[in-house]
């Protein structure tokens, strides 16, 4: 029970910075009163309640097993299956991420609305998947780059470096929205 208490009051934490930033926008950017506040609350508590007992879930039984089988895969030595676990688990828990589905879709509707794509729901829907599965690969290919830095002792520094190169080296072939 202490434990999901602590879970409670750490997602409580997290989200609060979100609930801030959007508060302080309607109120001081937007300078719109908060409409239906109840509503807002309840939903706001929803999020908390759900968000709480997913990472209570994941804290209790995925994490543990998780850390089970990539100490074991470290141990056996197989640098390939701890790279590709790596990279499965990151790509898997970011695909299911019930707020990059939010996120995504969302900009989905920004860039109909902007005339990017088309403003039909099949245009949507690939738009959307298109940032799920980007985000999605990104974060497998950033915990295989980080297991590997682990594994190969390379300097911290000099992996972060080295990202902001390409980075840099890739915005002068990028187009110009995307900068």
């Amino acid at each position: 029970m202490r434990q999901l208490r602590r879970t409670i009051l750490g997602t409580l934490r997290d989200l609060a910075p979100v609930v801030v930033v959007i508060l302080l926008f309607q109120i001081v950017v937007v300078q719109q009163p908060i409409v239906r506040l109840f509503p807002l609350l309840e939903g706001t508590l929803l999020v908390l309640a759900g968000l709480a007992l997913l990472v209570y879930g994941l804290e209790m039984a995925l994490f543990p097993l998780g850390d089970a089988l990539a100490y074991a895969l470290a141990q056996k030595g197989s640098f390939i299956w701890l790279v590709v676990f790596a990279f499965l688990l990151g790509f898997g828990t970011t695909i299911a991420e019930p707020a990059l589905t939010a996120v995504a879709s969302e900009a989905a509707n920004a860039a109909a609305a902007d005339g990017t794509i088309a403003d039909s729901a099949i245009a949507k829907d690939e738009y959307t998947l298109g940032l799920r599965l980007t985000v999605a690969l990104a974060v497998g290919v950033a915990l295989v780059l980080g297991v590997a830095r682990i594994v190969r002792g390379w300097s911290l520094p000099a992996v972060v470096i080295s990202g902001y190169v390409v980075v840099t080296v890739m915005a002068f072939f990028a187009p110009p929205e995307a900068i």
